[in-house]
């Protein structure tokens, strides 16, 4: 007796046709493709909003290098910085948390990267390096300067001390 090969059928309560079995991957679910494009949407919103506040630190730095707004008729906070040093930074967090105390028409605060050539001539210019605060008054004159990393108790005041 010679054996013969059977065609496995579906039974009818597994829920695909033998059409359905036979044609391949099936299509996705309405509901499937509904669900990826909200999240898709999620994600395209929140990189959109990524994209607006990131273009605004980029703007905020940008201000906070340019130099000569020094000697403008506003007082001027000037951080001698260089990017590589972890004290710069930990001086940096302090100071702009207690700018925010101040309109930028009342004291501005400025970064002298001392990467730059401009933030070298600044160093230079006051004899000072990096991990510093060079305070300055409206017309650009040098007023007090403040070197290692210091408290938000303690730069505040000083910072005050600028804008009477």
């Amino acid at each position: 007796m010679k054996k013969t090969k059977r065609k496995h059928i579906p039974k009818s309560g597994s829920g695909k046709s033998v059409a359905a079995s036979n044609s391949g991957p099936s299509q996705p679910a309405r509901r499937e493709v509904l669900n990826k494009l909200s999240w898709f949407g999620l994600a395209a919103g929140f990189g959109g909003g990524a994209v607006f506040f990131g273009a605004r630190s980029v703007k905020a730095r940008m201000a906070e290098a340019d130099l000569s707004r020094i000697g403008q008729g506003i007082p001027a906070v000037v951080q001698v910085h260089d990017p590589t040093c972890s004290l710069c930074a930990a001086l940096q967090k302090p100071a702009r948390r207690d700018m925010r105390s101040f309109e930028e028409d009342e004291l501005v605060f400025l970064v002298a990267d001392q990467t730059t050539q401009t933030g070298r001539a600044f160093a230079q210019q006051f004899g000072v390096s990096h991990v510093t605060l060079v305070l300055l008054d409206g017309d650009g004159a040098y007023v007090q300067t403040l070197q290692g990393v210091r408290p938000s108790a303690e730069l505040l005041p000083v910072f005050s001390g600028l804008t009477e």
